[in-house]
């Protein structure tokens, strides 16, 4: 007997006939004779829902109350899958983050998890249920409902695999695994049968929406094995796992995509130390978290320009931010814009093969593709282009280093 836990993605629960489907899944694994502890998200297009809701009512949404919106999409999951599965013969009950104190910092929209207390779990599962959990939410110290940002739930999932010592995670979402490029862009992208942490965190840094980057962080530091797969087909998917249990590795292991990139830029700032620091503590400060990050001479050796990506969901607070600070360093000006992507291609063997990150840069300007901004590290060469350019740079690299094999 083992215990498992397995998240829901939203299309996964979206209607009453999916909840059912997923209930028959549930019921499967406890049958079997394991303990089941079930993560859900809202249904799909409900948070994307609430928040517009939201924003109807204003332009500018109390952060602690637009928590306490989100999270009710989470808790209708829940009940309904309990339901579901006692409509199929086994005990279940469900639980949002204040009933199992799930802490978290007070950090609203953005919070990280402190602490998750698992005697209400145990005690469930020892007395045969299927617990099912609300992802996505936590509470603080004074017990305020806050949310672990989008893709949460998946967060929500792998802490939970931490804390109980589970002996596997379930994603289940809409694809059945990790592919190449997004099958969206690219007519023939690869499945992936495993893939390094490392790996994975690019990928999920870098645009590829399989699993949410904080999942993936504590997956490694706790050394637990993630199995990413479909809620809609019965076959395997794609195991997160330590690189050095993988027998095969490849050069390049997928090209990702990401629109929702935006780009400030810094003009004349005074070159002198302290600058940089400034405009980046104040961000920080702001739960606001750049990208990629170029500093360059103007002309004026005494001068600087800072540029710097961001999310777009970032974008307009992160403006507001710089042009305070404008004034107060002294900058010449401020520009912004939010017609930019961001492609990548991810690989532990570029840590080796510097012909590779060349053939990048070749390809690209083949394809007249304009480089904007450019960041490299030892598995990951990400490159800021115009967003008009972003699937066929998708599509011109994975031809070059997947379907190649190069």
């Amino acid at each position: 007997m083992a215990l498992i836990i397995q998240k829901y993605g939203g299309t996964s629960v979206a209607n009453t006939e999916r909840v059912k489907e997923v209930a028959k899944k549930v019921v499967k694994y406890k049958k079997e004779g394991h303990d089941v502890v079930v993560v859900v998200s809202a249904p799909a297009g409900m948070t994307d829902s609430l928040v517009k809701n939201a924003y109807e009512i204003t332009n500018n949404p109390n952060k602690r109350e637009l928590d306490m919106l989100l999270t009710t999409g989470e808790q209708i999951s829940v009940a309904l899958l309990s339901m579901a599965v006692y409509e199929l013969g086994e005990k279940a009950i469900s639980f949002n983050a204040f009933q199992i104190d799930f802490r978290t910092t007070s950090d609203h929209t953005k919070a990280e998890i402190l602490n998750i207390d698992t005697k209400k779990i145990k005690e469930k599962l020892t007395a045969g249920n299927v617990v099912v959990i609300a992802g996505f939410q936590g509470v603080d110290e004074n017990f305020d409902i806050t949310t672990l940002g989008r893709g949460g739930s998946d967060t929500t999932a792998v802490a939970l695999g931490a804390v109980l010592n589970a002996d596997e995670v379930e994603i289940y979402t809409d694809v059945d695994g990790v592919y190449t490029a997004d099958p969206r862009v690219v007519d023939n992208p690869k499945k992936l049968k495993e893939i390094s942490y490392q790996e994975m965190l690019e990928m999920a840094s870098s645009g590829a929406k399989v699993l949410h980057p904080r999942s993936v962080e504590i997956a490694a530091k706790y050394n637990i094995n993630i199995h990413l797969r479909s809620s809609f087909e019965d076959i395997p998917g794609t195991i997160v796992k330590k690189g050095d249990e993988i027998m095969e590795k490849a050069q390049v292991v997928g090209v990702t995509s990401s629109k929702n990139e935006g780009k400030i830029t810094l003009f004349g700032l005074p070159d002198k130390p302290g600058t940089a620091s400034k405009v980046f503590s104040t961000l920080a400060k702001a739960k606001i978290n750049p990208d990629i990050i170029l500093q360059s001479s103007s002309i004026n050796k005494d001068l600087n320009n800072i540029s710097f990506t961001v999310k777009t969901t970032d974008l307009k607070e992160a403006v507001k931010i710089t042009e305070t600070l404008k004034e107060e360093l002294g900058a010449a000006g401020l520009a912004y814009q939010d017609n930019i992507a961001k492609v990548s291609v991810i690989g532990v063997g570029l840590r080796t093969h510097y012909e590779t990150v060349s053939a990048i840069f070749d390809t690209l300007a083949e394809n007249q593709i304009n480089i904007d901004m450019i960041s490299a590290s030892e598995i990951n060469v990400s490159c800021i282009i115009e967003e008009k350019d972003i699937d066929k740079a998708v599509k011109a690299l994975h031809a070059k280093f997947i379907d190649l094999g190069e």
